[in-house]
Parts: C-alpha cells; structure tokens; sequence
C-alpha cells in the first residue's frame, strides 16, 4: 500500500482519560481533524490536484482494559464489561453522538474505576462518509476523475461493517479486542447515509421513540398533530420535520440557521420519516415503511445505529379470529416469524420475548384513549400471537396449510411487518412492541371494500396513532433506564447501550 500523506495527528500516538468529557472532548477533537484532513484534499482534487499518494484519514477509537472481573454494583443492563480484558470501540459523528457516548463513557468509568484510551484506529475513513450534509461535491466530477478517486481515497469496507458482534457470530483473532459497541464506526456512517436516502431527512432529526406504520393514513394524521404541536407555545415539542428536512418550529421560537437548507423533495422517499422533536431528543420519529417484511428489515438495520429507547409497530392486520371486529386491536405478546428476512441472522429457534414495560405502557395507553377498562377494554384488544408473512397472498396458497399453521400456532392475528420490526429490535437490544387494528377478516368474508375501508381508517387511524403516542408518553415518564431489558442481552454483552 502506497503511504498516507502526511496527517495532522500521530496515528500512533494516544492519551489517557479519568473524566468521561475530556475523553470525549478528544475523541471529539480527532474527529474534527480527520474529516477537514479529508473535506480539504476532496476539494483540492476537485479543483484538479492530483495528489502523489493515496490520501487517508482514520477513526478515533476508545479503549479500555481492566484486570478483575469486580465492578461497581448497578441495576442497569449496560455499561460494564464483563471480565478481564481488552476492549475497544471505533466511533463516528461525536457531535451527533456527544450525550450518548458521553454517557457510555462515564459508565464505564464509574463501574470499573479505570483510565480510557483514546487515539486514531486503523480503520479508515471512506471519503463518502466525510461528506457534509448538503455536501455533493463529486457530483461535479467528470467520468475520469471519479474513477481516479477511487484510487485516491479509501471507500467503504463491506467487510469492516457487517453485524457479526450483534449477530453474536463475531469471535476475536488472537491479540484482538474485545467490542465495546455493538457497531463499529464504518457501518454507522453507512447507515446514517442510508437513513438519509430512505427517509429524506438527516440523522440529527431522529428522535429516541420511534413509531412504525404500514399505512400513509397514520402519517396523514401525524402531519396534522404534529403540525397542531407547532401552533401550540406551550408544547413540550420545539419543532416538526418533514421529509427533506423542512424544519416547522414551534410558534414563538425563533427560525434557526439549519432551516433554510430544507426544501420539500419533488416526490416522496422509499419510507418517509417525519419527527416531532423535543430538546433532549425523546420526542418521536414515524416511519413509513411501506407493506413488506424487506422494507421493515431495511429501515431498522439502520436506525438501530442511533440506539433509541425504544420502537413501536402500529398498523392494520388481519383478525384471524370470528370473535373480533373490525377496528378492534391486537397487542402481540408472540410472534410467529413467516417473513423469512432474518432467517440467516436471527435463527427462526431463537424465541422473540414480549417486554412487560412496553406492553403495560401499550395497554395503558388504550385503556386511557379509548376510557374503557377491565372487561370492555379485553373487548376490543385481545393480546395474543402475531403471525408475520412474507406472501401477501398467503390466502391462495393451496391446502389451506397457512390457516392450519396460524390456527396450530394460535396466532390472532396476521400482518407483513411486526414479526421483522421485534426481531430486529431483539437482535439489535432495541426494546420493542406492536399494537394492531384489524382491517380486515379474510378468514371470515370480511375482506376490505373501498367503501368500507376508507370509512374505517378516517374512523380508528386517530384513535390509533394518539394510543402509539400516549404509549411514548408513558415509557419516556417511566424512565430510559428501566427499558433495556436483560431480555435482550446475551452472555458476552458489549458494554454501550
């Protein structure tokens, strides 16, 4: 490998930390130099340099090594390491990431009592994720020039981002540290990208409760209450964000300079993100991830890389049950998994546990939308098994072999979507949960007519989504730390939430 030029920082050089923020601070300062190192030789190359040898930049890391199984005593799930060792992690975007990793530092040197290492890894920076946000500079490129690049800069590295250390797949070679993360730095930046090409709106938006649906009716009527927040001064929300990042806020706030970048986008992304923003970040993000276990597998890949406290799937199903209505609701305590997409990473053996806070707080929330308890509220929410299926016609199919599984595996209901979103939210230690509103009764005659449908959504689509939001409400008043569940952690669990 030809050399780097020369950096602004000794790569082999590193500094030691008793106080989280200072460790932070310079992980923060490594950064910054990094990417101007890069920002500055991709303009220089656009203008027409061509430098003598490749150009590289690297990712700070934070080490730390402890000699004794003995920490500090804490209730939470996180934020400890497990034994003697040396572990390790690359980060990426300490200014999007400063409170949390802020945070995860500051535990780890709570419940250890150790100094961290910070320095500059040897896993480069790809060019691409040095890019600002409205940065598109090698789009101005000619043919030639951007193929010389390729030569010139280090691109992304499948084989540095997969999903081995969240898989549990991962093992160490011999000298090799142990992870700290769950994601190493390149396939964060790989999924801030993509979360920017799939939802049309940046990363910084993203709140830390996020809500699914399958329907655009939801989002519809997340517009209208998100835009009803911004009208109201004494909101707890400070600002509503659309696709293309543009930026309502509150009445009574002043514009901020961020605003102006953001512009409506001629057509609608794959899965259209939309945030109602608080301060500290633990306001909601509602996804529309379209019909289909892909799109569900997709879209939390990568928000997973943001480490929210939680995510919801609220969207229509089919009831596979004569006792129910139509509008009535389903919060799945199971699943049976027929979507197929996680086959490979998730073993269809491994079970996908129900978590008691996100089901107390969904149940709440309907009981408290909806004024009904104990026996009228069992009425119209049956907690059952929810069967997910990658065939949407999974009614044609011959034999009536999917009726005799859902029936052996007493599944009450039927969608496309929820079975992915907990299994990926139990793979990736994202605590998670679905509430359901049967549309439909396929089994039963009932299947859904224009007429009758559109009725239905502009009837129970409201009802719905404020049970999602109250649900939120709820889990953010009971805290964070009580969500990270030890359901979701394994035996050799990384230290960061």
């Amino acid at each position: 490998m030809a050399p780097k030029t020369p950096n602004t920082t000794d790569k082999n050089s590193s500094t030691f930390h008793a106080e989280a923020s200072q460790a932070l601070a310079h992980v923060q300062q490594l950064y910054r130099e990094q990417i101007e190192h890069l920002r500055a030789a991709m303009q220089r190359f656009v203008a027409g340099e061509t430098p003598a040898a490749p150009i590289h930049a690297y990712y700070p890391f934070v080490r730390m090594k402890t000699t004794t199984v003995a920490r500090a005593d804490t209730k939470l799930t996180y934020g400890f390491v497990e034994g003697p060792g040396t572990y390790e992690a690359t980060l990426t975007r300490p200014d999007l990431f400063a409170t949390y990793y802020g945070e995860q530092l500051r535990l780890l040197i709570a419940h250890h009592g150790v100094q961290l290492e910070v320095g500059l890894s040897d896993k480069p920076i790809p060019i691409h994720f040095s890019f600002a946000e409205n940065d598109h500079i090698e789009g101005a490129l000619p043919a030639d020039r951007r193929l010389l690049m390729r030569d010139v800069f280090d691109l992304p590295d499948l084989e540095s981002m997969d999903d081995g250390i969240a898989n549990g797949t991962w093992r160490p070679q011999p000298g090799e540290a142990l992870p700290l993360s769950l994601f190493t730095a390149p396939r964060v930046d790989y999924s801030l990208h993509r979360l920017r090409h799939y939802t049309g709106t940046a990363p910084e938006w993203f709140q830390n409760f996020v809500l699914f649906t399958n329907y655009q009716f939801y989002i519809d009527e997340f517009i209208r209450l998100g835009h009803a927040e911004m009208a109201n001064e004494d909101s707890e929300y400070i600002a509503f964000i659309e696709p293309g990042n543009v930026v309502t806020r509150r009445k009574g706030l002043p514009a901020e300079a961020v605003d102006e970048l953001g512009a409506a986008p001629p057509r609608l992304p794959q899965m259209p993100g939309y945030h109602l923003v608080r301060a500290d970040k633990s306001g909601i993000t509602m996804v529309n991830i379209g019909v289909g276990p892909a799109n569900a597998k997709t879209i939390t890949d990568h928000i997973a890389v943001l480490r929210p406290h939680a995510w919801m799937m609220l969207g229509h199903c089919a009831g596979l049950r004569n006792s129910q209505q139509l509008g009535d609701y389903v919060l799945a305590h199971a699943y049976v998994r027929e979507d197929h997409v996680l086959d490979e990473e998730l073993p269809l053996w491994v079970p996908i546990p129900a978590l008691a806070e996100i089901q107390v707080a969904l149940q709440q929330a309907v009981g408290e939308i909806t004024q009904m308890e104990r026996a009228d509220l069992k009425r119209i929410m049956r907690t059952g098994t929810v069967a997910s299926t990658d065939n949407r016609n999974w009614e044609l199919l011959p034999n009536n072999l999917p009726q005799l599984r859902f029936s052996q595996s007493r599944a009450v209901a039927l969608d496309m979507e929820s079975a992915t979103i907990a299994a990926n939210g139990f793979r990736f230690r994202v605590p998670y949960g679905t509430l359901l509103c049967v549309s439909d009764k396929p089994l039963h005659g009932e299947i859904k007519l224009p007429g009758m449908a559109n009725h239905f959504y502009r009837e129970r689509v409201d009802q719905h989504l404020r049970i999602g939001m109250r649900a939120v409400d709820i889990l953010r008043e009971g805290g964070s730390d009580r969500l990270h569940s030890r359901k979701l952690r394994s035996f050799d669990e990384v230290a960061f939430q």
